[in-house]
């Protein structure tokens, strides 16, 4: 079974589409331009020595990819045996979800999404969805991919060799980072860090927009206070895409730089991010080519 397409969000509008999935008696989301198909289950080749929440690989469409069994993942104790596969791709990473069914698309609101609570386990949400009459969870699938391919965390945290100069330099720049992920987050500012860059955080968009604000209200210009903004796009309560258009139709915040961080960048995404005014977009983990990028702008 594929997956039906959902409808082309306009760029900046705050909204997004989830496909509804549940593990157990729990209801889960995953982002639409996440995914590439859902499928009945396939033949597995188990393999030696991976990690425990991989059931073993398969072929799709010439592509070898893992199956992530999420029951495994989370802890959830299931029976299903008529199991469904959500094809997802993250990080120009193909891997394959194994839930046990797949129900609808949702369009939805960011504003709608909450923030997880603290609770055990909550650094694997990015946030909670109401509904009318159940919760719908959002996953970082972005930490759970990292949990199984630690490749990804050693990208987010590779630094360039710099000069002496360079370094020196980067420590007259400070970059806002919008980014809800909390490890993400800490692994992107201790590396801006490392690599000589002052940074200032953000949980989501909409704290951003009200620190972008706030410094507005200083009687320095904004771009003598930051020279850069670096922003995810999958956030509660403002997603990257809204952030960016808010600025750029703000004329004295629109001179302000923005790079889009994201592990949804794709054909689609990249006319998206352009088009609002983003000047660069880099695709998750690939902080190297994400530092290059800084530094071309900034010197």
């Amino acid at each position: 079974m594929e997956k039906q397409k959902g409808i082309l969000l306009e760029s900046g509008t705050n909204e997004f589409e989830i496909i509804e999935f549940s593990v157990g008696n729990v209801f889960y989301g995953i982002n639409v331009a996440k995914v590439r198909e859902i499928i009945n289950m396939v033949p597995i080749t188990k393999m030696p020595c991976v990690h425990p929440y991989i059931d073993g690989i398969f072929t799709l469409r010439g592509k070898v990819m893992p199956l992530l069994n999420l029951a495994r993942c989370l802890n959830i104790e299931t029976k299903n045996d008529n199991s469904k596969v959500i094809v997802a791709e993250m990080n120009n990473y193909f891997i394959g979800l194994r839930v046990d069914d797949v129900s609808r698309i949702h369009r939805i609101s960011w504003s709608q999404m909450e923030p997880a609570p603290s609770i055990s386990d909550s650094e694997r949400v990015v946030g909670v969805v109401k509904m009318e009459n159940r919760l719908i969870i959002l996953l970082d699938f972005e930490k759970i991919l990292s949990e199984v391919n630690p490749e990804i965390g050693k990208k987010l945290s590779t630094v360039p060799v710099s000069s002496e100069e360079l370094i020196d330099a980067r420590k007259g720049k400070t970059i806002l980072v919008a980014e809800d992920s909390h490890m993400l987050r800490e692994l992107l500012l201790k590396t801006l860090n490392v690599a000589g860059y002052k940074t200032i955080f953000a949980e989501n968009g909409q704290i951003a927009w009200e620190k972008i604000k706030k410094l507005t209200t200083n009687d320095k210009p904004l771009t003598e206070q930051i020279q850069m903004l670096i922003t995810d796009i999958e956030m509660p309560q403002m997603d990257g895409h809204h952030l960016i258009k808010k600025i750029k139709e703000d004329k004295d915040l629109q001179e302000l730089p923005v790079i889009i961080f994201s592990s949804l960048i794709n054909e689609e995404m990249r006319r998206k991010g352009a088009a609002l005014g983003a000047f660069a977009q880099v695709t998750k983990p690939e902080i190297e080519q994400l530092i290059d990028i800084i530094d071309k702008k900034m010197f």
